[in-house]
C-alpha cells in the first residue's frame, strides 16, 4: 500500500492510449486500493499527498466522484494545508470542488489562500476562485422567495379569469391578451427577485453597521 498517489495516477496515465483509458485505469487502481486493500480515499502518502488531491491535480472528476462516494473529504489538507483546491488547473475542477463544498475563503500554513496559490500558474483559476472568494453577495431566504411566487402566482390566476370572463363576455378569443399577461407576469417577477435581492443586501449592510451586544456594553 505505499508509494506516492501522485506516482500511482502518473504511471496509469503513461500506460494508457487516451483519456478515457486514463480516467478508467486511475479508477479501477483506486478502487482496488480502497475496496480490497481499506485503504482511506483521505489517507496521505509519504509526501502527504492524498487520492483526492491526486484526481484534483488531474482534473479527473469522476475520479473525483468516486473517492467523494468512498468518504473522500473536499478539504482534506497536506502537511502544507493545502487542500485538493491547491492542486487544481482547470476552472472546470475548481468549480465541481467549490460545489461539493470545497472552502475558498481560507489559507494553507504559508498564510495564502487557493487563489492566491494559483495565480501566477494558472491565473483563470485564480480569478474564478477569486471571484468566488469576493462574492459576498446575500441571496434571499426561501421562505421570502416562495412569498413572492405565491403573490404573484395569485394575481395572474385572478387576472386570468378575468380575461377569460370578459373575452367570453365580448365574444373573442382570449389568446393574445393571455399571452401578454404571462409574458407580464415573467417581467413582474424577475422584478421582485431583483427587488428580494436588493432588499437583502441593504439589511445585512444595516445589521453589520448596528453595534454588537458587547460594544453597546463597553460604550
Amino acid at each position: 500500500m505505499g508509494g506516492s498517489f501522485r506516482w500511482r495516477f502518473a504511471e496509469s496515465a503513461s500506460k494508457a492510449s487516451n483519456t478515457n483509458q486514463v480516467h478508467l485505469s486511475q479508477r479501477l487502481s483506486l478502487q482496488y486500493l480502497i475496496e480490497q486493500e481499506g485503504v482511506s480515499p483521505n489517507i496521505p502518502d509519504p509526501h502527504t499527498y492524498t487520492p483526492m488531491h491526486a484526481a484534483a491535480s488531474y482534473g479527473h472528476i469522476n475520479v473525483l466522484e468516486y473517492l467523494i462516494s468512498r468518504g473522500g473529504d473536499v478539504n482534506v489538507t497536506d502537511e502544507d494545508g493545502d487542500t485538493p483546491l491547491y492542486t487544481v488547473e482547470t476552472v472546470e475542477v475548481a468549480r465541481w470542488l467549490v460545489e461539493h463544498g470545497a472552502i475558498v475563503d481560507r489559507v494553507n500554513e504559508e498564510g495564502i489562500s487557493p487563489a492566491q496559490h494559483l495565480e501566477e500558474e494558472f491565473p483563470a483559476v485564480s480569478h474564478f476562485l477569486g471571484g468566488t472568494e469576493a462574492d459576498d453577495t446575500q441571496l434571499p431566504s426561501q421562505y421570502a422567495q416562495d412569498q413572492v411566487a405565491d403573490r404573484l402566482t395569485d394575481q395572474m390566476m385572478q387576472s386570468v379569469r378575468e380575461v377569460i370572463e370578459r373575452a367570453a363576455a365580448e365574444g373573442r378569443d382570449p389568446d393574445e391578451e393571455l399571452a401578454e399577461l404571462v409574458t407580464r407576469t415573467v417581467l413582474d417577477s424577475l422584478d421582485a427577485g431583483e427587488d428580494l435581492v436588493e432588499k437583502e443586501n441593504v439589511d445585512t449592510l444595516d445589521d453589520s453597521s448596528k453595534p454588537s451586544k458587547m460594544q453597546k456594553t463597553s460604550e
